[in-house]
C-alpha cells in the first residue's frame, strides 16, 4: 500500500516520524491538502472505525490502495481532516509504544497510525518494515500485538468496534 502524510511541519523535525519515513522512501509528504491524493484517510474524528473490509481489491483502483495520514497538531486536525479526499476511517483502540506517548492509548504518532492500519488491513509485514528503523518500533506491536490480531479477525467495522468495547471496558 502506499502511504501519504499531508504534513503541516508544525513539530519537531527530529522526533517526526513522517518526515522519517519519507526519508526512507516508504512515504510521501504533502503541504497542501489539494496535493494529498485521496485513499483511506486516518481520521480520529470519523464515524467508521478501519477494519479489514477496508482491504483494496482488484478493481478498486489507487484509491483504495492508499493510506493517507495527517500529521499535525490536534488544534488543527479536525479541520485538516474534513478537507482530505477519500474514504475517512478512526483507528480502534491502540497503545503508544513511542517515548513521547509511551503507554497512552489513542495518541499514535504518524508511523504508529500507519502500522496499525496496515496490521488491521492485513500487512503486517509492511507494518514491521516501516517501523523496523525506530528504535521503539518492536515495542508498538508487542504492546498491540493481542488487539491487532483480534481486528484483523474481524469481519467489518461493527465487529471492530464490539472487540475494541472489549479493551476499554478493561482500562
Amino acid at each position: 500500500m502506499e502511504l501519504h502524510v499531508r504534513y503541516e511541519g508544525d513539530d519537531d523535525p527530529d522526533k517526526c516520524s513522517a518526515r522519517k519515513l519519507a526519508r526512507m522512501d516508504e512515504a510521501e509528504l504533502h503541504r497542501a491538502t489539494r496535493s494529498t491524493p485521496p485513499g483511506i484517510v486516518l481520521n480520529p474524528f470519523a464515524e467508521q472505525a478501519l477494519s479489514p473490509a477496508d482491504r483494496p481489491t482488484a478493481g478498486d483502483g489507487a484509491r483504495h490502495s492508499r493510506l493517507v495520514a495527517l500529521d499535525c497538531s490536534w488544534e488543527t486536525a479536525e479541520r485538516e481532516a474534513f478537507g482530505l479526499e477519500g474514504v475517512h476511517r478512526s483507528l480502534p483502540f491502540l497503545v503508544a509504544g513511542n517515548p513521547v506517548n509511551y503507554g497512552t492509548a489513542f495518541q499514535l504518532n504518524t508511523v504508529e497510525a500507519f502500522a496499525g492500519a496496515l496490521a488491521i488491513l492485513g500487512e503486517h509485514d509492511h507494518a514491521e518494515r516501516i517501523l523496523s528503523t525506530f528504535s521503539w518500533g518492536h515495542t508498538f506491536l508487542e504492546l498491540n500485538e493481542e488487539p491487532l490480531e483480534r481486528y484483523a479477525n474481524c469481519e467489518d467495522s461493527s465487529d471492530v468496534i464490539d472487540v475494541q468495547d472489549d479493551y476499554l471496558a478493561e482500562e
